[in-house]
């Protein structure tokens, strides 16, 4: 299982800050949605060329205009995109259409997908051409009382598509997510609101092994 650091912060200087410290434990780099947005594509020129090693996601959240999002990403260095599993097809389709174009991937976040609904959803994801899902509690969702990262496994066995995991995963649910079959353990949190994030990086990836 590989680990994937999602970046959720507000500007490219912090980023950087953190990725000096945690990048040897991570396999890939999540732009987050939140930084995407404060910095638009110059912070994945920024982090691509600084970490030209690693998979670099851009956690884009698209919901229209798929082929073009998804080719702006792809030039600015991403490796991978993420498109709403809630999108039209159409949207979907036009952004594996830039995929195949620039051999890159394209991954469907399953947030907000109610859950009973998933599994035909992932079907149908498959058929599109994605490379994989996300199966993704919010931050708004992991508020609320009863959450359970063991319940949100449950809602994805029998996935027809590799999937990745994003919940407030810690180094003592982390190898819960592994067993489950996850293909790639997404933290965000759990690293950068750390006391030492290094620290919490490496105990992370020393869980998986």
């Amino acid at each position: 299982m590989k680990l994937q650091i999602a970046l959720d912060l507000l500007s490219t200087r912090e980023a950087l800050l953190l990725l000096g410290k945690v990048a040897p434990h991570v396999d890939i780099i999540e732009i987050g949605t939140p930084l995407v947005k404060a910095e638009g594509l110059a912070v994945l020129r920024a982090i691509k060329t600084a970490y030209p090693e690693k998979e670099l996601f851009a956690d884009y959240k698209t919901m229209d205009a798929g082929e073009l999002e998804a080719t702006m990403a792809f030039e600015a260095g991403a490796d991978s995109v993420g498109v709403l599993a809630l999108a039209n097809d159409a949207t979907i389709a036009g952004a594996v259409k830039a995929g195949y174009a620039h051999q890159k991937r394209v991954v469907a976040d399953l947030i907000g997908v109610p859950p009973q609904y998933r599994l035909s959803r992932i079907s149908e994801l498959k058929d599109l051409g994605v490379s994989h899902v996300e199966l993704h509690a919010g931050l708004d969702e992991q508020s609320l009382p009863g959450y359970s990262i063991v319940d949100l496994l449950k809602t994805i066995s029998g996935s027809v598509l590799p999937f990745a995991v994003a919940g407030g995963i810690n180094a003592s649910t982390i190898t819960t997510v592994r067993d489950a079959g996850a293909e790639i353990a997404i933290v965000g949190g759990g690293i950068y609101s750390a006391e030492d994030p290094q620290d919490a990086a490496r105990r992370l990836r020393n869980a998986i092994k």
